[in-house]
């Protein structure tokens, strides 16, 4: 099962959809806390859910359970921690949250991308996400967009 990942920063709207659109996805998972932000332009809950219908045909989840706590998160982006302290963080609340005893294979069976605002998944938690479930489920095929 492949399952996706695409971030939304340094991306037109245009580009963004036909990246979607081009890779046949029918279910995007929005991994952000907040997802309703002004700085989420056209990637607004409510906005995306439209643009995700009218433009691709696809539908759209938000799945906090596959976010970072806003105080992991804002201890990253505060400099107080490193991105290697924030990894092993993250994929400890992973462990700790059992995401894979939440969440099923068939979750993602409607081809699924992973959408979080960085523009890479380097250090991006979408990622570490779905390398964590990749140990639980090994059919389980990450694709970045």
């Amino acid at each position: 099962m492949e399952v996706y990942t695409i971030g939304f920063t340094k991306r037109s709207a245009r580009e963004f959809f036909a990246t979607l659109k081009e890779a046949g996805i029918e279910q995007l998972v929005d991994v952000r806390i907040h997802n309703s932000s002004q700085l989420a332009g056209f990637t607004k809950a409510k906005d995306l859910e439209y643009f995700l219908e009218a433009l691709c045909g696809a539908t759209y989840r938000h799945e906090p359970l596959l976010a970072p706590t806003p105080e992991l998160l804002s201890a990253y982006r505060k400099k107080q921690i490193d991105w290697a302290e924030y990894d092993r963080r993250f994929l400890a609340l992973m462990a700790e949250r059992r995401i894979q005893d939440h969440l099923e294979p068939d979750y993602f069976a409607p081809r699924s991308v992973l959408l979080c605002s960085e523009p890479t998944p380097s250090r991006c938690h979408r990622r570490l996400v779905l390398e964590y479930l990749t140990e639980h489920w090994p059919d389980l095929e990450i694709k970045h967009l």
